[in-house]
């Protein structure tokens, strides 16, 4: 960091992950499993036919009209402790993380997370990324420009690809006085690396934060669709690096137009010292990147053609970690072990682990109320027939509309990314095939509405954790920022309107 930066104090200082302002996300999934045991209880039990589908390939569909009580499935709920296999609230994380097999949560999708976060840490222990983020960022003390959309853009990668979020506080910290002083300002800081990491974690088509953990959840094949969303990330980016440039551009012209000017002027007044910014990015940092975008190539290629499913692409990604880690050894990057290696995929591994409780107590909680079978008396098939009556009245795309603002509203409580889709996933999918929705766009329309609302939403850490490294205020953001996030909104609308005509799956 700048040696002349100011450091946080106790009270500004950026919130941990774990302290958001409010409810723990496991607290609010308890909540709803305990909802999930009473309703057992108090929600009458119904059935649906399903009915082969040209439409949506093999996968059965729901028949709207064919939903029933079963008088024989009304006389109890879930027990509070089950026996021989029996569900109870007692034992609904366990049934979680133990159903499903090796191509489906909760089993194979526990997994593909726990060996992509491994394979994920050791490429950010070598340091590669963050050398050369930190030497492209000493180009902004010569006032280029072109700096403003490229930050945005490598950002945005970083948020599709390795799900970045709350590493974007450290490079806020770095960036803010070396942007103020080249005649921008620190608000221009927190668009190109915080809102860039989220806009490309709401649009990517590889998220193992979100959006894999939906599509396992929804029951579609992980990282399908990939098409559609690599045209969107790149419109998305586009769009919005071509907004901050704009407004980089007319900060510079006249900085006294910011709204934290005043606030700029005193912090980041003098000269700064960019030792620290200035690195060599190594040999061995250019072919980690390199082999990055080759196995995300590999990746898309995997899927697109040969059907590659959560095992091969897991085997792929743990080929990244493998020949990175190696690399890393054998040209003797600073820091880097073997031992070290081996402690950061361990760590990786370790951060994936909420997200798999996540997925354990959604599937818990489905369990609670019956099941997702439609064929199979459960509470979900009665809630499903009673929303779907509601949205009967809507076409098909006003469905998708719905549920993209049902989840931009819904993620202001629930700023976690794998919990939403653990509340909502169950639900909407099936939702979706009563409503005409493809699966896929009822994915598409989680993961815009979680990721672009993360953009000003006071329950998210890694938010919060930006503008305090920025000393911005949450209202003075708010007020800078809710325009360009309609426009991205309105956006979103279209692309999840255009997914649903075209029959996205």
């Amino acid at each position: 960091m700048p040696t002349d930066a100011p450091q946080p104090s106790p009270t500004d200082a950026p919130p941990p992950a774990s302290t958001g302002s409010g409810l723990d996300t496991f607290l609010i999934l308890l909540g709803f499993a305990v909802l999930a045991f009473v309703a057992s209880w108090l929600v009458p039990k119904g059935v649906f036919d399903v009915v082969a589908s040209a439409a949506s390939g093999a996968r059965p569909t729901i028949d709207p009209a064919s939903f029933r009580l079963v008088p024989d499935a009304q006389a109890g709920g879930a027990p509070l402790f089950g026996a021989g296999g029996e569900i109870g609230f007692l034992n609904f994380l366990f049934e979680g993380l133990v159903t499903g097999d090796r191509n489906a949560a909760t089993v194979g999708l526990m997994a593909f997370l726990l060996i992509v976060g491994g394979a994920f840490g050791v490429v950010m222990r070598t340091g590669a990324l963050e050398r050369a983020l930190r030497r492209l960022m000493a180009q902004g003390e010569t006032g280029k420009t072109w700096l403003i959309p490229l930050l945005f853009v490598l950002f945005s990668l970083g948020g599709a690809v390795f799900g970045m979020g709350e590493e974007a506080v450290v490079f806020v910290l770095i960036l803010a006085p070396v942007l103020v002083r080249t005649g921008y300002d620190s608000l221009t800081a927190v668009v190109v690396t915080y809102v860039a990491t989220q806009v490309g974690f709401a649009t990517s088509w590889m998220n193992p934060f979100s959006l894999v953990i939906a599509q396992g959840i929804a029951g579609v094949p992980i990282l399908s669709g990939m098409g559609l969303r690599l045209v969107m990330w790149g419109v998305f980016t586009l769009a919005a690096a071509a907004i901050a440039w704009r407004y980089a551009v007319w900060i510079k012209a006249a900085p006294e137009r910011s709204l934290t000017h005043a606030l700029d002027t005193t912090l980041y007044r003098t000269p700064d010292q960019l030792s620290t910014l200035r690195e060599t990015v190594r040999r061995e940092d250019w072919l980690i990147l390199a082999m990055v975008a080759v196995v995300i190539v590999w990746v898309a290629w995997g899927v697109t053609s040969q059907g590659y499913f959560l095992a091969e692409i897991a085997g792929q990604f743990l080929a990244l970690g493998l020949v990175v880690g190696i690399l890393a050894l054998v040209f003797r990057s600073p820091g880097v072990t073997a031992n070290g290696l081996a402690e950061a995929f361990r760590d990786g591994a370790m951060q994936m682990t909420p997200a798999v409780i996540v997925v354990a107590i959604a599937k818990g909680i489905v369990l609670l109320m019956g099941g997702d079978d439609p064929t199979r008396p459960s509470v979900i098939n009665t809630l499903l027939d009673t929303v779907g009556t509601w949205s009967a009245v809507l076409p098909d795309w006003g469905s998708a509309l719905g549920m993209l603002g049902f989840q931009s509203v819904l993620n202001l409580f629930v700023a976690s990314g794998s919990g939403q889709a653990a509340l909502t996933m169950p639900l909407m999918a099936p939702l979706g095939d009563l409503s005409g929705v493809t699966r896929q766009t009822t994915v598409l329309a989680f993961q815009l509405g979680d990721g672009l609302t993360n953009i000003v939403c006071p329950a998210s850490a890694a938010l919060m954790g930006s503008l305090a490294a920025a000393r911005i205020g949450w209202a003075t953001w708010l007020r800078f920022i809710w325009k360009p996030v309609l426009a991205l909104l309105a956006l979103a609308a279209v692309f999840v309107v255009a997914a649903q005509l075209m029959g996205y799956s």
